[in-house]
């Protein structure tokens, strides 16, 4: 009896650890063994102040993030890069949250880099832990169990092309324009745009677009399938009233669903089929018998 109380605790703590470890590996693409030196890096982009990424946390469980450095359209100072992985923090532990709306500040979306920055760690180790630094938050952002929407205003270039696509969708206003600029700089996207874009657009298109960087404005987005809808106004204050009222047909209902909805997608995005259907299951199995599922079949006792 002894060994098998043993042999069930120890497969528990098995359990427990690999789990874990999954959430660990989740969490970060990048660690030290990749050469990866995140105190580093952030010291050294903190040195680029100016600007800030605020983020207001609604009631009704839909945040607002906002890039504010509206004297250079937006663009990340190393600052606002440290303060975006803040702000994602922030929101994985948001436990009510269910939708997220990033927007700029001034009625533009943002310019990317800020070059001042690039031009001060243009060595080749900086460039690289920027770059991890950058997916790392990048990908903690699209795995969020939130429903997120990118408005884009004005421009969206560079590295805010490739923040558009950390989103679930994108909504654009009347003259803006999403555009892949980097081969004018002589680059390829480094924080996780092209693999992400690949995924949104397809293959060919995405390819089109970042080696021709073509400026995309909202028909042309519709048609790819990288914009959702062009909203109707361009005026900053209405069109977020507007991307408020596009979400909230997608985030009407209890957290836990909603959350659960965007976690059995995200999983079968990013995993092999086998371990998607695992994880499908494993949500399930938090919401079935849940309130929401008691009170819905209270509701409908009979299918009509």
């Amino acid at each position: 009896v002894f060994s098998e109380m043993a042999l069930a605790l120890w497969k528990k703590l098995l359990q427990t650890t690999k789990k874990r470890i999954l959430q660990q590996r989740r969490l970060s693409l990048y660690n030290g063994a990749h050469g990866y030196e995140e105190e580093l890096i952030k010291k050294k982009l903190q040195q680029f102040s100016d600007g800030s990424i605020n983020l207001s946390k609604e009631d009704n469980g839909i945040g607002i993030l906002t890039l504010n450095n509206p004297k250079l359209m937006n663009a990340f100072t190393g600052t606002m890069m440290v303060e975006l992985q803040e702000r994602v923090t922030e929101l994985e532990n948001w436990k009510d949250g269910k939708g997220l709306i990033i927007h700029g500040a001034g009625n533009t979306f943002c310019s990317g880099s800020d070059l001042n920055a690039v031009k001060e760690i243009s060595n080749s180790q900086d460039g690289m832990n920027m770059c991890m630094f950058m997916q790392n938050t990048l990908t903690r952002l699209m795995r969020l169990p939130l429903i997120s929407v990118a408005l884009v205003q004005g421009k969206a270039f560079g590295g805010g092309a490739e923040l558009t696509t950390a989103c679930d969708f994108r909504l654009m206003t009347p003259g803006s324009e999403i555009r892949f600029v980097h081969k004018h700089m002589g680059l390829v996207p480094g924080w996780g745009g092209a693999a992400r874009l690949v995924r949104i657009v397809g293959s060919r298109a995405a390819l089109q677009l970042l080696s021709g960087a073509v400026t995309v404005e909202p028909g042309r987005a519709l048609s790819l399938g990288l914009s959702e809808e062009t909203l109707p106004s361009s005026d900053a204050t209405t069109a977020l009233g507007e991307a408020r009222a596009w979400l909230s047909q997608y985030t009407e209902g209890p957290p836990t669903v909603i959350r659960a909805m965007k976690k059995v997608v995200t999983a079968g995005r990013e995993l092999p089929l086998e371990a998607a259907l695992r994880t499908e299951k494993d949500v399930f199995g938090t919401v079935w018998g849940g309130p929401a599922n008691l009170q819905a079949l209270l509701r409908r006792p009979k299918h009509k």
